[in-house]
């Protein structure tokens, strides 16, 4: 019996590449769509002076029957699947999904998409959305977290990194607040 030889390549593959990160068109299909949402995570942090480098789209979202009929129509256009979930995991993308679950991380054809309902350190969606910073991202107009959210949320996590981000949060808002004061 002929006994076959295992090669160091023979049991090994490649990770699966990740598309460019491309947010203009995640952000600009939402709202197309007429999603209501708040940026949160580090795309809202960059939006307001951060140089640490963010690669999805952290979104919170309005949890009304409406909104959540847009969103997964929107979810639908961008074509996003749940990321890192086996191809055959079923997996229905409509709104009583979306309405069932608080948090969601998709893979889409531009790069990752996060959905959470009630992110830990934030506070309810209206309370988030009547203190978010308009600005724009890649020239798309949205909301962003406070930075005063940011960093709460950012603090809830626990996590190194998210640690480093609150550093940094603390420092833009300090920054900025004296900046307000010299004006006055």
């Amino acid at each position: 019996m002929a006994r076959r030889l295992r090669t160091s390549c023979s049991a090994t593959s490649a990770p699966p590449m990740r598309p460019e990160f491309r947010p203009k068109q995640i952000l600009s299909t939402l709202l197309e769509h007429v999603v209501e949402f708040v940026i949160n995570g580090g795309l809202a942090g960059i939006a307001q002076g951060s140089v640490l480098p963010s690669y999805d789209v952290d979104i919170v979202y309005a949890r009304d029957r409406s909104n959540l009929e847009r969103l997964a129509e929107a979810l639908r256009e961008l074509q996003a699947r749940l990321r890192g979930a086996p191809a055959d995991v079923p997996f229905v993308l409509d709104e009583d999904t979306v309405e069932r679950g608080a948090h969601f991380t998709f893979e889409t054809p531009y790069g990752s998409l996060d959905l959470l309902t009630d992110p830990d350190g934030a506070p309810r969606y209206d309370r988030l959305k009547d203190a978010a910073v308009e600005t724009e991202i890649e020239g798309v107009p949205v909301l962003v977290a406070s930075l005063d959210h940011l960093i709460a949320m950012k603090e809830a996590a626990g996590r190194n990194k998210d640690k480093l981000m609150a550093t940094e949060y603390r420092t833009l808002a300090d920054e900025i607040r004296r900046r307000e004061e010299r004006r006055i």
